[in-house]
């Protein structure tokens, strides 16, 4: 299966989550998942409360936007995003921290279900939830399989396999009870009678603690997996839970599977049985030089400075902050970015560790083949890209590679395979989209 075991740094694990606080205003991204971007429903001078649909989904592969704050539209603008392109956003002055009371905000756990699959999915989907582990993908959709194809169980990807990031393992520990409610609710939209949350080895904690909890679900399993980066991709996770390989260019249903994040099935649980819509999602801050490494419960919109700023600020000598894991986040050219549905992390990398070593001539060592967990050729690919070679790119399956990063890491010659092969990805996507 290819990949690799970069060292892990999970400096932040057993912090338990805090909850941050909120600045004056928030700045909420109308897109920031895969798909088309909702469209507004407030205006500048609305009063809107904590739960409000602020924006609406505009389209099938779209979700929903909700206000994570109480106070007054500011005005609806343009805002730059962890990725440096300007999105629409609704910019909303905090005025105190009231909720729709539809909201159930008790701590009590509800376990019964009695919705129909099709309510909880129209739940889910109303909710705004989207995939929490990097894509992003509308939630509702993954449950809405094509026509003519079944899932025959449903897989809790909870491997957390980036380095540094813990904000997955520690909500298994601290909502573990609340997770296996969503995994049901998830089997019930599903009508599956199988589950299989994987997780791996070095969450010993996590596989022990919902072990337990999980011998009074029907159906749910809890499966430990050995340390392996990227096995958290879903074409990964399914290999090596259920041995079944997904094809090139196809999704996971082709297999029978459908693969939703841990805190994806969280926030499930807070959709379907407390009418909480996704406003909030838990963020690691972290870093070797970090002051104060942890988990933060944060509402969207509100800027990643702010958050830093909780965790003691950004630490002397650091050369670069990342968006999420040291693997496959994106580099932050300023902190002034909203916290987003896809948020996992922020990273401080010291100086010295920030500084690319020089780039040699390739060796031809293969070692990029060897580690790749799509088994393309990372090599080939960078050369293509460089000389514009994208048909053969295409011939060649550049749009499998799920940007790991792996060849990378393990290139003795030290050339950016990734930056190189992303570039070529993209400009191919385009291609194949004008196509169609």
């Amino acid at each position: 299966m290819g990949g690799i075991h970069p060292k892990e740094n999970k400096l932040s694990a057993g912090k338990k989550i805090q909850i941050a606080e909120l600045p004056k205003q928030v700045v909420i991204p109308l897109s920031h998942y895969i798909g088309s971007p909702s469209e507004a429903v407030v205006k500048k001078g609305d009063m809107v409360k904590v739960g409000q649909l602020i924006g609406k989904a505009n389209g099938f592969i779209s979700a929903n936007v909700h206000s994570s704050v109480s106070g007054k539209v500011a005005k609806i603008d343009v805002q730059l995003d962890a990725s440096g392109y300007k999105r629409p956003a609704v910019f909303i002055d905090v005025e105190g921290d009231e909720w729709l009371e539809t909201i159930d905000r008790s701590l009590e756990i509800k376990q019964e279900c009695n919705l129909t699959k099709e309510e909880i999915v129209n739940k889910i989907k109303e909710a705004g939830i989207v995939g929490l582990g990097g894509a992003t993908f509308p939630a509702h959709v993954k449950l809405s399989p094509p026509p003519g194809k079944k899932a025959e169980l449903l897989i809790i990807n909870a491997v957390e396999c980036e380095s540094y990031l813990t904000c997955d393992h520690q909500l298994m520990l601290e909502k573990g009870e609340e997770i296996l409610v969503g995994v049901s609710i998830l089997m019930k939209a599903l009508d599956v009678n199988r589950a299989v949350v994987g997780i791996e080895n070095n969450k010993k904690d996590a596989i022990a603690h919902l072990t337990g909890l999980a011998k009074s679900y029907k159906g749910i399993e809890i499966a430990p997996l050995k340390v392996r980066y990227p096995q958290g991709g879903e074409k990964q996770l399914i290999d090596a839970i259920i041995r079944r390989q997904v094809p090139s260019g196809k999704i996971p249903i082709e297999v029978g599977a459908v693969v939703q994040n841990v805190g994806t099935t969280f926030a499930v649980y807070e959709a379907v049985q407390k009418n909480k819509p996704m406003i909030e999602r838990v963020l690691t801050v972290t870093g070797k030089n970090a002051p104060n490494p942890g988990n933060y419960l944060v509402r969207l919109g509100v800027y990643l400075s702010t958050v830093v700023d909780t965790a003691g600020g950004v630490p002397e000598g650091t050369g670069k902050i990342v968006g999420g894991g040291p693997m496959m986040g994106r580099s932050l050219m300023n902190l002034n970015v909203p916290m987003a549905k896809g948020s996992s992390g922020v990273l401080f990398i010291k100086e010295e560790e920030s500084i690319r070593k020089p780039i040699k001539n390739c060796i031809r060592c293969t070692k990029c083949v060897s580690v790749c967990p799509m088994g393309l050729e990372p090599f080939l690919l960078m050369t293509q890209s460089e000389r514009n070679m994208w048909p053969e790119m295409e011939t060649n399956r550049v749009m499998d590679c799920i940007e790991c990063g792996s060849c990378s890491y393990t290139c003795p010659s030290n050339r950016p395979l990734l930056d190189y092969i992303r570039y070529g990805k993209t400009t191919v996507g385009g291609i194949l989209r004008n196509r169609k």
